[in-house]
């Protein structure tokens, strides 16, 4: 198994665009895979209520209908261990850059730092809500104003802050990441 020798966090709201740019990043660096903090918590939930981890890991209403409960149940297995679906997501890693497309919390930040030290480099991307609305994001109480949305909004110590409001130029996003990862 390859030990990653860069790891990139991707950090952000609902609709913000980090699965897009995470992919299309993905697609540009030699080497690299992306792993997903939720595909344990989406797996584990998927075997607990016999339900379908392709949908539930796409980003579509069947999601959307089991998210709430999935926070709820994830915040009690993080409040015992707040590593455990990090290191679990990691433990699939087999790439030298590993991009990591859904950094929600600043213990999952902790975790890196700690764990990998200076492999990490951390990215906050950002969008409009009118934006995100565009792209179906509607605001939804107890999903998007608890601790999985919200605790990274006064985390201010980003490597790389990235306005993904279609102005920006995309290619500012992918060469600054390059540089770190060549």
């Amino acid at each position: 198994m390859t030990k990653p020798c860069h790891i990139v966090l991707i950090s952000g709201k609902r609709k913000c665009g980090k699965d897009f740019l995470s992919e299309k990043l993905n697609q540009r660096l030699p080497e690299s895979e992306i792993i997903r903090i939720s595909e344990p918590i989406k797996s584990s939930w998927a075997k607990e209520l016999n339900l379908d981890l392709k949908l539930l890991m796409s980003d579509g209403p069947y999601k959307e209908k089991y998210r709430k409960d999935m926070i709820e149940w994830s915040d009690q297995v993080r409040a015992k261990d707040s590593g455990f679906f990090c290191r679990a997501a990691m433990a699939k890693a087999t790439s030298k850059v590993v991009i990591v497309s859904d950094i929600r919390r600043k213990t999952d930040i902790k975790f890196f730092k700690e764990e990998y030290g200076h492999l990490v480099k951390t990215v906050r991307i950002s969008c409009p809500d009118g934006i995100r609305q565009e792209r179906g994001w509607m605001f939804q109480e107890g999903v998007d104003d608890v601790q999985s949305e919200c605790d990274l909004d006064d985390f201010l110590v980003w490597d790389f802050e990235f306005l993904n409001d279609g102005k920006e130029d995309i290619e500012r996003f992918f060469e600054t990441v390059n540089k770190w990862v060549v």
